[in-house]
């Protein structure tokens, strides 16, 4: 386990590519169809997932009493995308999967230029002060979330090509082998020292970012689910939208603030948000499909009443 702490970085690292991976393996033709045959409510997603989402959470971090370098964590994971937990949920929730997926493509390759430019705007408004600057080098940033989110991304399509039908097992392993990683990356995370690749995050810190963390992810699905309802999007289409924009990857949240940015302090939000954020959206989701499968039953109850 020492040396594991010690390589913890490198861990995290084979966990997100392990992640971007499986998200290749399951990426097909008619997926980056959508792209061009859904054009608006795939703008409207990702408009409200880069734009509105990180402007509701300075708003957030804002109001509440927590330290620069708190701050800056939760923005940073506002402008991390989802992954394949997010299409895993859209998929259980019925919702749109193949709209879910474009979403997550698209935006995984818009942010792999927006957040170097966002964490350093993040940064300079929240944390730089004359005694302590940090800033992400440009280029290296683009190139380091290149080779874990992208390239291993792209891997998995072509092993997808190649494979055909053979890419269920492999899959298979893939969803079995990721949640082991991670667990294991966040049991570290929560329970070593800094010594040992931890970020020793106490009970008293899980406590005050609990609500914050929690009000980013139920007020970023929300924020989904209103934006949809403005444009008269399909129920299925703002569900999607708003799990989309609900749930973020937490392990690139990490990379960019312990390897990038080098501060263990600007990680605990995502991690404190992992708790949560799974459950919360998934609640969520499945709640507001049984309500309105249960209106959609009284309504006809009601019409075959009146005849």
């Amino acid at each position: 386990m020492a040396f594991i702490g010690e390589h913890i970085n490198i861990l995290l690292n084979l966990v997100l590519a392990l992640i971007m991976f499986g998200l290749g393996l399951s990426l097909r033709k008619i997926d980056f169809q959508q792209l061009l045959e859904q054009p608006k409510i795939l703008g409207i997603g990702l408009f409200t997932q880069m734009v509105l989402l990180p402007l509701f959470a300075i708003v957030l971090v804002s109001m509440f009493n927590i330290s620069p370098a708190f701050k800056v964590g939760v923005l940073i994971l506002s402008i991390c995308p989802g992954g394949v937990t997010s299409n895993l949920v859209s998929y259980f929730a019925k919702g749109n999967v193949a709209l879910s997926v474009s979403l997550t493509v698209s935006n995984a390759i818009i942010t792999l230029f927006t957040i170097p430019l966002m964490v350093n705007l993040f940064l300079d408004v929240f944390f730089n002060s004359g005694n302590e600057v940090i800033e992400l080098p440009f280029l290296d940033t683009v190139f380091s979330i290149f080779m874990v989110t992208l390239l291993p991304a792209t891997m998995g399509m072509m092993v997808r090509y190649r494979l055909g039908r053979k890419i269920m097992q492999l899959q298979k392993t893939v969803n079995i082998l990721f949640p082991i990683l991670l667990l294991l990356v966040f049991a570290i995370k929560f329970l070593g020292g800094k010594s040992s690749g931890g970020t020793a995050i106490s009970i008293s810190e899980i406590i005050e970012l609990t609500p914050i963390v929690v009000t980013l992810n139920a007020g970023a699905f929300l924020l989904g689910h209103v934006v949809a309802a403005v444009f008269r999007m399909s129920f299925r289409n703002a569900t999607t939208i708003a799990i989309e924009i609900g749930l973020h990857n937490t392990a690139l949240a990490l990379l960019v603030a312990s390897e990038i940015l080098g501060n263990t302090e600007m990680e605990k939000p995502a991690l404190v948000y992992a708790l949560y954020s799974f459950v919360l959206t998934y609640s969520l989701s499945i709640g507001l499909v049984r309500l309105r499968l249960f209106r959609l039953k009284r309504r006809n109850d009601d019409s075959i009443n009146e005849q």
